[in-house]
């Protein structure tokens, strides 16, 4: 699917970055009709972003290194996951 080059999130441009990352671009274009089925998709990316910012030192990226910082994260995934 190819839209008109625009500046905003349905650009070209992002859509090549997303193919280049080897994931599919699942972004609708602009002034068409809109992708069924899409905001299930977001509803579960949001509320996994928000169950992490409950890990305050995610929430506030203190953590300069980055190897510490992925490492916190892993933790607080395996913690989210860990059956309660």
């Amino acid at each position: 699917m190819s839209c008109s080059p625009t500046t905003g999130c349905d650009s070209d441009a992002f859509r090549q970055a997303c193919r280049e990352r080897g994931t599919q671009p699942v972004i609708p274009c602009r002034k068409t009709a809109r992708i069924k089925g899409l905001g299930k998709l977001r509803y579960v990316v949001e509320q996994t972003i928000a169950l992490l910012h409950h890990f305050r030192r995610l929430a506030i990226r203190w953590e300069r290194r980055l190897d510490i910082h992925d490492s916190l994260v892993s933790l607080a995934c395996a913690l989210i996951c860990w059956p309660a």
